[in-house]
């Protein structure tokens, strides 16, 4: 087939905006899923610092781009450029995901229902323990924000590096969500053996281990982890993190952060489309591409 007997004016166009974009694994996901649904659909990067946000707004509205996929650094501002948001759009402060009905631009976090479908089918064995979550960035506030309202864990710990930020969030949280039962503790791995034993679940929402820094971890230190805990890492890039090879090695079970990527882009493809993505073809495609690299 010729491309342009692929695509015509009845193609919807779908896009992504941020800065820098060109290692957004997003485009991949979702034309490979268009393509399997054989859906009249493409998917397409767009560059967009944050100076020319409000004209690539106008721009992508005025050209009828049926709804795009927002990421770093516009998550958060780009809210003041829609029509509305969701309850947890509006809670966490940023928006992932934008679906345009006839000009009218509607705001979601997608991120969320990532979250909540990995940690689903332990949703028991977390319920009144205690939890870790590594980071205090845009990524931990959808974890955190997961974990409250989805989740009735005992604790949040949360664990960075710079502990005045971790703070920002807890005050952010008891404010917005009344949830107190937060504490904050410095990333220093030797003297945080004991925290991490004690937690059911560990999650990190950080950007330690990403490629191309492949030999990093949040803690090298084996002892961290038990057998009897749940690992989640939310880097789906390389798919098995040293972080999750450390605590698989101790036993535990681990969920890669994959599973939330091709979670939350299911739910952005079905506000798009109105179908469901075939999530299990999607993820062993994005598996195998990604562990070929």
């Amino acid at each position: 087939m010729q491309l342009n007997d692929k695509f015509n004016h009845n193609t919807k166009i779908i896009g992504v905006i941020g800065h820098p974009i060109k290692h957004s694994f997003s485009p991949l996901m979702h034309n490979l899923a268009f393509e399997f649904a054989n859906l009249d659909y493409i998917y397409l990067p767009f560059d967009v610092p944050l100076s020319s946000l409000k004209d690539a707004i106008k721009g992508m509205t005025a050209l009828g781009i049926k709804g795009f996929n927002v990421t770093l650094p516009l998550k958060e501002k780009i809210t003041e450029y829609l029509s509305d948001i969701s309850e947890e759009a509006s809670v966490i402060g940023a928006v992932n995901t934008v679906v345009n009905e006839n000009g009218l631009l509607h705001g979601y976090n997608t991120d969320v229902y990532g979250i909540t479908a990995s940690l689903n089918e332990y949703r028991e064995e977390i319920t009144d323990l205690d939890v870790i979550v590594i980071g205090a960035g845009g990524a931990a506030r959808s974890v955190i924000y997961a974990l409250i309202r989805y989740f009735k864990v005992n604790r949040i710990n949360i664990v960075n590096r710079t502990v005045q930020k971790a703070e920002s969030l807890k005050d952010y949280f008891t404010a917005k969500m009344l949830y107190e039962k937060i504490k904050i503790y410095e990333l220093v791995p030797p003297d945080l053996v004991s925290l991490f034993n004690k937690s059911k679940l560990i999650i990190n929402t950080s950007n330690i281990g990403m490629f191309p820094d492949i030999d990093d971890s949040a803690t090298t230190i084996e002892k961290s982890f038990t057998d009897n805990q749940i690992v989640f890492d939310i880097v789906y890039n390389p798919v098995k993190t040293k972080f999750l090879r450390i605590a698989e090695r101790q036993g535990a079970k681990t969920i890669n952060g994959l599973k939330m990527f091709v979670e939350q882009g299911a739910r952005s493809y079905e506000l798009w489309t109105g179908e469901k993505m075939m999530v299990e073809k999607i993820y062993k495609t994005l598996e195998s591409y990604l562990e070929d690299q």
